[in-house]
């Protein structure tokens, strides 16, 4: 049974009714007057207070980021992003897709044209008034044959774009696409004020709960509220700084001294020791965050098929979920659909390590032995590193020699992630199989970080995409599933919880699971107590 500290926490994140408090107060010898109290003065914290400054010490972070959300790729400036601009569309905090700045939204027979009815009275920063030009602007920011941006791929499908009077934007694809208003929500679609049809990114004007002060690529992100927010009860801090603390025991210090309020990424070794200061409060929400092991599959000897089978079943899973994330999360079985998802593909058996059959793809592969060099930082994942050694030892008894390169956690994602051939990476995931897919797993996707492609699965993915009937979908998913499981070039070892360390005065509502940082809305989600 929860201790009365952990009964608080509960009543504070909305997670206990009133009568279950009591009762549960009552078994732990509280009296009824106390818990009275207690639930009064508790229930009363839960209600956003503003002021304060917050304080965050993040585990990314590189001097190479930048404000420009088409180039946006780990979870330091997502957070950031997320405080500066708003999307058409949001997943709220119940992991629900709820509107954002756009009020409603439909979708034609086919789901080949989308209709977006906009929120009215909307400022930018700089006073600008949001209309459907700053949306068509902002997706167009991500589209041209120069384009950078990660998100480009979701947008190549559209033959049309155009505002349809100031308050109205009308999307159409050459085909169906029925995830499209999750896609909306992506932290790269960030929408931006405009002026002939270019949209002002530099400046990190947006219509967000802060407005920056400073950037300094990673090092810190100044941040202050923004006067004229248009969500009530939102964006609670007068000012906010983004600190970029990539050594896990600094970050730890500084959450234990009071230097910083939150921090992510949480050592899982040592959370059980954090806990127990009364002053510190350590959470976790389970979703589609992973890691993983990407070989690229252009390059030899990952483009043999039988070499990546070997090295999938020549990883002890459950060892590395025990020792790397202290059980903290649930085993990987080598593709990304995380089993909080509609069409994850339970039935699929679950992979083990195996060396018999670690041997008996080498052989097919005409090797008897294997000598391979795998990347690794902990800027890739908290013990990314160890988590390398540990596959090093696992496989050595199949005869295939790993040689871990301890990659600088500075500009490991602009110099190490889709360059080396072999590389250790994370994923925060999606929240649909449309998407993480179509970001990491298409044909000449941006983040295809395998340089992987499967010609039945690319069909099955364009199928998918258009076809409501949700068993026919279901039926799909499972089959690309089972593909990049036994033919892609990731080996997907384990899905991590997100571990966030609290200041006890820092109070939220419900964490969201879809990313980490409370689905990096923490910042206009949270306030002090």
């Amino acid at each position: 049974m929860p201790n009365m500290k952990e009964l608080e926490n509960l009543l504070a994140r909305g997670k206990i009714t009133r009568r279950d408090f009591m009762g549960r107060a009552a078994a732990l010898g509280v009296t009824i007057s106390m818990a009275s109290a207690l639930w009064s003065t508790t229930a009363l914290s839960a209600t956003p207070k503003k002021g304060g400054k917050l304080r965050v010490g993040m585990a990314h972070g590189s001097t190479t980021d930048s404000i420009d959300p088409a180039t946006t790729s780990h979870a330091y400036m997502k957070f950031v992003q997320l405080g500066l601009r708003n999307h058409l569309t949001e997943i709220g905090n119940t992991d629900k897709l709820i509107p954002e700045l756009a009020e409603s939204w439909e979708a034609s027979a086919d789901a080949a044209t989308w209709t977006f009815e906009l929120r009215k009275g909307v400022e930018f920063h700089n006073g600008k008034t949001m209309d459907a030009a700053d949306v068509v602007a902002s997706y167009n920011h991500h589209r041209g044959e120069d384009s950078k941006s990660a998100a480009k791929g979701f947008l190549d499908p559209i033959v049309e774009m155009k505002a349809d009077g100031k308050n109205t934007v009308v999307f159409a694809f050459r085909e169906g696409n029925a995830d499209w208003p999750y896609i909306v929500s992506d932290y790269h679609f960030a929408i931006m004020p405009s002026k002939d049809g270019k949209v002002d990114w530099e400046s990190g004007v947006g219509t967000g709960g802060y407005k920056l002060k400073k950037f300094e690529p990673g090092v810190r992100t100044s941040l202050e509220r923004n006067p004229n927010y248009w969500k009530e009860g939102h964006a609670n801090f007068d000012t906010a700084e983004i600190l970029a603390v990539i050594d896990q025991a600094a970050r730890t210090n500084a959450l234990t001294t009071g230097e910083v309020d939150v921090i992510d990424r949480v050592e899982v070794k040592t959370a059980h020791l954090l806990e127990k200061n009364p002053d510190i409060r350590i959470e976790e929400t389970s979703g589609t965050a992973h890691y993983t092991f990407a070989m690229r599959t252009d390059t030899p000897p990952f483009d043999n098929n039988h070499v990546r089978m070997a090295l999938k079943h020549a990883v002890d899973r459950e060892a590395l979920l025990q020792s790397v994330l202290r059980g903290r999360g649930v085993l990987g079985n080598d593709h990304p659909i995380s089993q909080n998802l509609r069409f994850h593909a339970g039935e699929l058996p679950q992979r083990t390590y195996d060396i018999d059959k670690a041997k008996f793809h080498l052989k097919k592969a005409g090797l008897s032995s294997l000598t391979v060099e795998l990347s690794a930082a902990d800027a890739a994942f908290d013990g990314a590193v160890d988590a390398a050694v540990l596959y090093k030892e696992h496989a050595a008894p199949a005869g295939i020699t790993i040689n871990v390169i301890r990659e600088p956690n500075d500009g490991y994602w602009s110099n190490v992630w889709m360059k080396k051939p072999w590389g250790a990476v994370y994923w925060s995931g999606r929240p649909t199989e449309d998407w993480m897919f179509s970001i990491a797993y298409a044909a000449g996707a941006n983040w295809n970080d395998t340089f992987w492609e499967h010609d039945r699965f690319n069909v099955l993915l364009k199928q998918a995409r258009a076809e409501l009937d949700e068993a026919k979908r279901h039926e799909m998913y499972v089959e690309m599933q089972t593909i990049v499981r036994d033919e892609g070039g990731v080996v997907v070892p384990m899905f991590n919880n997100f571990v966030l360390g609290f200041r006890e005065n820092v109070k939220h509502n419900r964490l969201a699971s879809n990313s980490t940082m409370d689905g990096a809305k923490g910042m206009e989600r949270w306030w002090f107590s």
